[in-house]
């Protein structure tokens, strides 16, 4: 078996944190969004393909310097161009003579995948599933409805869900199913991965996984920030420099060369980039990207990308894009 995760998307509803940015390879605390996943599937021993865009070549390149990865780059640059899931699946699969599992690359997940594996081995191809325990909720998702641990009709995004269960991305496919891709992508069909299994279902069986634990989906600012509070862990550089008049409200992360004075308070659940100012502050559920300067501003539930100043603000909810010189006042 081979894995695969698909990191190639643009993450429109993230911009414009992600017009520079690959979702991916946002930070949850310390790691970033793929790390959590590659740490879930390297242990098994599989070769790993990562299949990304042009656009952010040189970013993953970066991050797969100490990894034991395989980078497939699709030849776009912008949302308009990039291929459709099933497509960009078919190109980085077509020549694999084996079975694959299909990872999307912006979930995060803490159940292990080992039962997952292990019944593939009886049960293929095998979709993992999550209760998201809510139908109003499932009307966001693709929707499995199971007869045992068969899957006997999946929905993308209904208006009327037959279950709660919801595909979450994972998929551990087996040579012959590999191989029907070829067939769905040639014809006038939605392209994407929930809309291939409803039509693999029409033409052999295909089974159900149901997981237990946290799982997100990081489709959207609020998304992300759930995520990051879950799997954030605490970690303060050793030259950060904080005075004594400003607080740190554990758990944060904060990156090197951080100056912190003047009665700021970091945290809780605030990620602080490498090289920011922070000066009679607070950050507090917030992800705060490099050389930020922030002074006299309130933050709470926002995204600032690099290279901001803020100054004499409050900002509840908000994402600044990169570069941004915002201020009240003088």
């Amino acid at each position: 078996m081979k894995a695969i995760i698909m990191a190639g998307g643009y993450a429109t509803r993230l911009w414009p944190i992600t017009k520079t940015k690959a979702k991916p390879l946002l930070p949850l605390g310390k790691k970033k969004i793929i790390d959590h996943i590659y740490d879930k599937i390297k242990h098994f021993g599989f070769e790993i393909i990562v299949s990304t865009n042009l656009r952010f070549k040189d970013d993953f390149e970066k991050w797969a310097e100490d990894k034991d990865v395989e980078l497939v780059i699709e030849k776009t640059t912008r949302e308009e161009e990039k291929l459709g899931a099933v497509r960009a699946l078919y190109e980085v699969s077509k020549d694999i003579d084996d079975d694959i599992l299909v990872l999307a690359g912006d979930n995060v997940f803490s159940f292990g995948l080992e039962k997952f594996i292990e019944k593939f081995k009886e049960k293929r191809p095998l979709i993992a599933l999550y209760d998201v325990g809510d139908f109003d909720l499932a009307k966001r998702y693709g929707i499995a409805q199971l007869d045992g641990d068969r899957i006997v009709s999946f929905e993308e995004k209904p208006e009327k869900p037959k279950s709660t269960l919801a595909g979450i991305g994972i998929y551990a496919l087996d040579y012959d199913t590999k191989e029907m891709l070829s067939d769905y992508v040639r014809g006038d069909r939605k392209d994407n991965l929930g809309d291939f299994v409803s039509w693999l279902i029409g033409r052999k069986k295909v089974y159900g996984f149901v997981f237990d634990g946290n799982w997100h989906d990081v489709g959207n600012p609020d998304s992300y920030l759930e995520a990051f509070k879950i799997y954030l862990e605490n970690n303060i550089s050793d030259d950060v420099e904080i005075d004594r008049t400003s607080k740190i409200i554990e758990p944060v992360v904060i990156e090197s060369n951080v100056e912190i004075r003047r009665r700021s308070i970091i945290g809780p659940y605030a990620y602080i980039g490498r090289d920011c100012v922070i000066e009679s502050s607070d950050v507090s559920d917030s992800v705060i990207f490099d050389s930020v300067v922030l002074r006299r501003a309130k933050l709470w539930r926002s995204i600032v990308d690099e290279k901001c100043e803020i100054r004499n603000l409050e900002l509840s909810s908000s994402i600044i894009g990169g570069h941004a010189k915002i201020q009240r006042g003088e």
